[in-house]
C-alpha cells in the first residue's frame, strides 16, 4: 500500500487479515495469563511449581491457546463476513479488524452479542485473571522479611509486569474508547504501539536481565564494559 499508494483491499484480503490479527492477538492475550499463573506458583506456592506446571500441563496451556485463538479468530470472521455495512467501505484504521469493522456496520444484535462475549471471554478475562494472579504474588512479597529476598521475588515477574502494562495499557485505551472523529488520530497511534512497538519492545524487555544482553547494549550506545 505504502508504494503503490492504492489503499484498496479486496473482502478476501481483509478478512485473511483480520483472521490472522484475531487469532495472534487473542494467543497472546491468553499467554500472557498463562506467565501470570506460573508467576503465581513459582513464588506463592513454589513447592508445588513443578506438578503444576509440569512439562505436560505446559503443552496443554500452550496447545489451549492456540486452539482458542483459532476457536475466537474463525467466528469473528464468520460474524464479520455475514453482517451487512450501512454506514461506508472505508476501514478506519491502517489494518482490518473487529472494533474497526463495527463502526460501518448496520446495527446487528448478534454481531454486537458476538462482539461482548469476544471482549468478556478472550480480553476480560484473561485480563482479570493476570491482575488476580499479581495481586496474590504482590501480598505474598510483602510478607517476605528480608529485603534481598523481596527484591529476588519481584525481580523474576518485573520483566513480564512491564510487558502486561504495555499491552494491556494500550489495548484498553484503544478498545474502550468511545467513537468520534476527535480521537480517531490518538486511536491510531496507540494501535501503532500495541501492534508493531510493544512485540518489538518484548525481547529487549524480557532479555534486560541477561548480563550479555546488558554488556552489549552498553557496548553499543559507547560505554566501556568489564569482560569479567
Amino acid at each position: 500500500m505504502f508504494l503503490s499508494g492504492d489503499y484498496t483491499l479486496s473482502f478476501a484480503q481483509c478478512f485473511t487479515q483480520m483472521y490472522f490479527f484475531s487469532h495472534m492477538a487473542t494467543t497472546e492475550d491468553l499467554l500472557l495469563f498463562i506467565m501470570a499463573y506460573d508467576r503465581y506458583v513459582a513464588i506463592c506456592i513454589p513447592l508445588h511449581y513443578h506438578s503444576v506446571l509440569s512439562k505436560k500441563n505446559c503443552l496443554l496451556f500452550m496447545s489451549t491457546a492456540w486452539i482458542s485463538g483459532f476457536v475466537n479468530s474463525f467466528v469473528v470472521i464468520l460474524a464479520s463476513s455475514n453482517a451487512p455495512m450501512c454506514y461506508s467501505n472505508m476501514v478506519s484504521q491502517f489494518f482490518c479488524e473487529f472494533k474497526a469493522f463495527e463502526k460501518i456496520f448496520c446495527p446487528n444484535a448478534h454481531f454486537q452479542l458476538i462482539s461482548y462475549l469476544e471482549a468478556l471471554i478472550f480480553g476480560l478475562s484473561p485480563f482479570m485473571g493476570s491482575l488476580i494472579s499479581y495481586i496474590m504474588v504482590i501480598i505474598v512479597i510483602f510478607h517476605i522479611r528480608s529485603s534481598d529476598g523481596r527484591k529476588k521475588a519481584f525481580s523474576t515477574c518485573s520483566s513480564h509486569l512491564m510487558v502486561l502494562s504495555m499491552c494491556y495499557g494500550t489495548w484498553i485505551s484503544v478498545y474502550i474508547m468511545p467513537p468520534s472523529e476527535d480521537t480517531r488520530d490518538f486511536e491510531l497511534t496507540l494501535s501503532v504501539l500495541y501492534t508493531t512497538i510493544t512485540p518489538m519492545l518484548n525481547p529487549v524487555v524480557y532479555s534486560i536481565r541477561n548480563k550479555d544482553v546488558k554488556r552489549a547494549l552498553l557496548k553499543l550506545v559507547g560505554f566501556k564494559v568489564s569482560e569479567e
